[in-house]
């Protein structure tokens, strides 16, 4: 089975279009943002419409978190020996996103109709769920107080009542989680039977019930509201439950971590973005201020900054192929839990190492508000911890190459 490290020619518009917005629209008003915590981005309203336009024609296949979607199609071995691969949406996804986050990061996470949330529909909810809840924004409510970086261990409770289910429990991080249409929230039908039981229910905005309780001040991302929200005997309908409502013990938490294996390709796409978007403009400070990268030397006969430079380019490209090997064997049906996670730990590793080197790099140039650095090295810190942190993904990636269960390794 051999990957093509190319580019799919049939890619580039959508990833030129995405570059234009974020380099015309986005970076105009990203410090705009940073300084105006909570205000919404009135601006992204035009690109939302423009994404849904290119969606429904066609021409932008899996243009953004909301074009990614799960085929429960049989992997076709035959096919994919004989060179009738994919490249479907999931590629199409983390390369446009990594343009859009080049631009910034804080911005594409309030795009509307692009949440987290969005793609735990696509991962989850059956064709019924799909055809109703399409054009929604959905965020994603998983974290709660105390549970820490294992969403196993969610408290949150839905209690069958009749025709839906009773939600109590409290979320917190929960990114656009006031500016949704609705809140996929993650919560456990039976605490005693464990992983198996947690399952994701559609909450729209405006439900009794659910309250938005505080939004969060950050490090980074600020254009992108982060709520901490509380459920008290907030009835939803059985048919929002996402996908079947049984719990197989023998199946586990897998139903729930699949939505995991769309996303973190995602948040890996991310900090690629950023990442470039710091080491982009590093390079030529340096090439102003007379530094020499010379391609064809060995990095150990050149200038310290030009050695820094080299490795830091070096280490994107690992995550940059890890993100797009993630993404392809998605569009291709094959199981990518093991690559979703060591995409997004490199990516998440890597991006906050490079955008803190560029700073340091750049001396009072990246420190200061005059440039974006100082920006991207804040915003860039987030990508490695949400969606699973980088300790919680090494652990992953271990179960997935020892064989081990979350039992056995923990």
């Amino acid at each position: 089975m051999a990957i093509s490290l190319d580019n799919p020619r049939k890619f580039k518009p959508l990833v030129g279009q995405a570059h234009q917005v974020a380099m015309n629209v986005l970076r105009p008003i990203s410090r705009k943002y940073d300084n105006a915590e909570h205000e919404y981005p009135k601006e992204l309203d035009m690109l939302a419409a423009m994404i849904d336009g290119l969606s429904e024609s066609g021409a932008s296949e899996g243009a953004g978190a909301a074009g990614v979607k799960c085929d429960d199609g049989a992997i076709d071995d035959g096919a994919v020996k004989n060179g009738a691969v994919k490249n479907g949406a999931n590629l199409a996804s983390v390369m446009s996103i990594a343009e859009m986050c080049w631009g910034d990061v804080g911005l594409l996470l309030s795009m509307p109709r692009q949440g987290l949330g969005n793609s735990a529909i696509a991962s989850v909810a059956n064709e019924e769920q799909h055809e109703r809840f399409d054009g929604l924004w959905a965020s994603m409510a998983i974290t709660e107080p105390g549970t820490g970086s294992d969403s196993a261990n969610i408290r949150t409770t839905a209690v069958r009542d009749g025709d839906g289910y009773v939600i109590n429990g409290e979320k917190i991080f929960v990114t656009s989680g006031d500016r949704a249409d609705a809140v996929v929230v993650w919560a456990t039908l039976d605490r005693e039977l464990g992983r198996a039981a947690i399952k994701s229910f559609v909450v729209p905005k405006g439900t009794p019930g659910m309250t938005v309780e505080r939004l969060e001040r950050k490090l980074g991302i600020k254009a992108s509201d982060t709520a901490t929200i509380r459920f008290e005997d907030c009835r939803v309908p059985a048919e929002n439950l996402l996908g079947s409502p049984g719990i197989d013990v023998k199946q586990g938490f897998a139903g729930a971590m699949a939505t995991f294996d769309n996303t973190r390709p995602l948040v890996a796409s991310m900090a690629v973005g950023c990442a470039r978007a710091a080491l982009d403009l590093t390079r030529e400070l340096l090439a102003q201020a007379g530094v020499e990268v010379d391609y064809d030397r060995p990095a150990i006969t050149q200038s310290a900054a030009a050695a820094r430079l080299l490795q830091m380019e070096a280490d994107w490209e690992a995550a940059y192929l890890l993100m797009l090997q993630a993404a392809w064997m998605a569009d291709n049906r094959r199981p990518n839990s093991l690559e979703a996670s060591m995409a997004k730990a490199k990516a998440g590793r890597v991006g906050s190492d490079i955008t803190l080197s560029c700073v340091e790099l750049a001396g009072s140039v990246g420190y200061s508000e005059g440039e974006l650095l100082e920006k991207w090295a804040r915003d860039s810190k987030i990508l490695d911890i949400f969606e699973g942190t980088q300790q919680i993904q090494q652990l992953i990636v271990a179960r997935r190459v020892l064989g081990l269960t979350s039992a056995e390794l923990k």
